[in-house]
């Protein structure tokens, strides 16, 4: 039986607009240097307030991806 180590990053996606956008905008900056990506776990969710309304949404996502074996 085979086993599979992985890397998990951390990645903090922002969005005007909501959760879920920092959440995929996290991903998306991910994948854009990351190859392989096997998971995605949000691990926080923060905003930044400003006269009583959300300005800004954060998502911190742990991004998991193969260990590679250099051989």
């Amino acid at each position: 039986m085979a086993t599979t180590a992985v890397t998990i990053i951390k990645v903090l996606g922002t969005s005007e607009e909501s959760w879920q956008d920092a959440a995929e905008e996290a991903f998306r900056q991910a994948s854009q240097t990351v190859d392989d990506i096997s998971g995605v776990e949000i691990e926080d969710w923060t905003a930044n307030v400003e006269d009583g309304e959300i300005q800004e949404y954060h998502a911190t996502a742990g991004i998991a991806f193969p260990v590679r074996d250099e051989q």
